[in-house]
């Protein structure tokens, strides 16, 4: 198959299109012929080896944590999908940017989401509804998603508003239009950020999401006055030291079809920034780490 791939670590210039051995499914897994794949913060610290000591890897590496396609090899004991269904999920820490991928959770991809849109789903959107499950029932509630303009802040943000909660969401100035388009009321993050908030929410924040490790944190739970209404997907160096939630991404099939169900209501559209083809990774992987997206970005395949 053809592939993206690593050799070793480094920068951008590390990643190369060749054949790969193909990928079969083990217990548990199926395997797709990709459409397309996303692209992740994840993805270039691992490819570079800043997250070596906490995710290492083989070498060679396929880079890519989630994609969309159609099923063509199922594993043993897999229940509920065919040969031939169009689904979105996730795999390994590597793995996805290729001709074919095996993943390990999975749901329907809604009629509705182009491949594009369901490429870009799966990581942001089990990030993002595993940050909001820990802070509970979010119907009537106000919540503050920090860094919402991005891949799993604007997921949180409009998974948060399909399920009744008012959101405030912060994000550079240029971003404030996108962020209303999703149902937010949006505001610049740093410095009077609990001045604008005592403005836009005179009721008080009662949860936050933090999405963007700004070093906010401490402020976060200052504005929500306790640590057990914040969380975070992102800072892991302060999240222990406050006591709020620390919430990892999980390869979890029952919130990917939770998200696929509210893409299919039109309550959740994944929003993709940019898509590259498969010959211009590196390129992809260069605009990712300027660490900017809004929404997400996609590799065609």
């Amino acid at each position: 198959m053809h592939a993206a791939r690593y050799h070793e670590y480094g920068g951008v210039e590390t990643l190369v299109v060749e054949q790969a051995p193909d990928p079969h499914p083990g217990p548990g897994e199926i395997r797709v012929r990709v459409a397309a794949a996303g692209v992740n913060p994840v993805d270039w610290k691992v490819r570079s080896g800043a997250a070596r000591q906490l995710l290492p890897v083989d070498l060679p590496a396929i880079p890519g944590r989630d994609a969309v396609g159609v099923v063509d090899e199922i594993g043993e004991g897999v229940r509920g999908v065919s040969i031939g269904d169009r689904v979105f999920g996730l795999g390994g820490v590597t793995g996805a940017t290729a001709e074919l991928a095996v993943l390990s959770a999975w749901a329907q991809a809604p009629a509705a989401w182009t491949d594009e849109q369901a490429a870009g789903a799966g990581l942001a959107a089990v990030t993002a509804m595993g940050g909001l499950k820990v802070l509970g029932p979010l119907k009537g509630r106000t919540l503050l998603v920090e860094g919402a303009a991005g891949g799993v802040g604007s997921a949180a943000v409009e998974i948060a508003v399909a399920r009744g909660a008012t959101v405030i969401g912060t994000a550079g100035e240029r971003n404030h239009g996108f962020l209303t388009s999703l149902g937010a009321v949006a505001t610049t993050y740093g410095t009077g950020l609990a001045q604008r908030l005592a403005t836009l929410a005179p009721n008080g924040v009662d949860i936050a999401l933090d999405t963007a490790a700004s070093g906010s944190l401490a402020d976060l739970v200052a504005i929500v006055g306790d640590p057990a209404r914040v969380s975070t997907v992102a800072d892991h160096t302060n999240a222990h030291r406050l006591g709020v939630h620390l919430v990892n991404a999980e390869n979890d099939s029952t919130l990917l079809a939770e998200a696929g169900e509210l893409g299919r209501l039109g309550r959740y559209t994944p929003r993709i920034e940019r898509t590259y083809p498969l010959e211009q990774i590196a390129e992809a992987h260069a605009y990712a780490e300027r660490g900017h997206t809004r929404g997400k970005i996609v590799v065609r395949v």
